[in-house]
């Protein structure tokens, strides 16, 4: 616009224009922002999309429960809430008798092997075995004499209490 009423002056059609024009500072690209943090975009992105996932709608249609009464679908919620209540409740049990089961003990005689849950005589017997060859001959000796006084001993005490047990 300023060019245009410039360019009507005969005066001033020959001479420079310069002081007439406004001085703007020019734009540089350096000064431009930048992000600070670049993301990279990840290189084993697959080709397609997802599937998508079926609505709720969608998913009571497959099952039939959509079709369903209203009466009906509140009777199936019932049943499977009542079920969920009997499940923790059976478990909130379990926590409780926990701590009144006995621990399991092994017993390891010369004569008798009382099998520990979840093992069978093999077993027993193998770790019994086991227990014997670490342990030293003159042990086992003094061991299985202590043993057989022990079993003595209480068969004197069950004579003399009146013979209760003993043949």
């Amino acid at each position: 616009m300023i060019k245009r009423e410039l360019a009507k002056d005969p005066k001033l059609a020959t001479e420079s224009w310069d002081r007439f024009l406004p001085k703007l500072p020019k734009k540089s690209l350096s000064k431009r922002w930048k992000p600070r943090v670049v993301h990279e975009k990840p290189k084993d992105k697959p080709l397609f999309p997802p599937p998508q996932t079926p609505r709720k709608i969608d998913l009571q249609m497959e099952s039939g429960e959509y079709f369903l009464k209203a009466m009906d679908k509140k009777g199936r919620e019932r049943e499977e809430k009542k079920a969920a209540k009997q499940e923790k409740k059976k478990a909130r049990e379990e926590e409780r008798n926990r701590d009144f089961i006995p621990p399991v003990e092994e017993v390891l005689s010369s004569k008798k092997v009382r099998i520990v849950e979840g093992e069978g005589v093999e077993k027993v017997m193998k770790k019994r075995k086991a227990a014997e060859e670490a342990e030293p001959v003159e042990k086992r000796k003094r061991r299985k004499g202590i043993e057989r006084e022990k079993k003595s001993e209480k068969k004197k005490k069950k004579k003399e209490r009146g013979g209760v047990g003993s043949r």
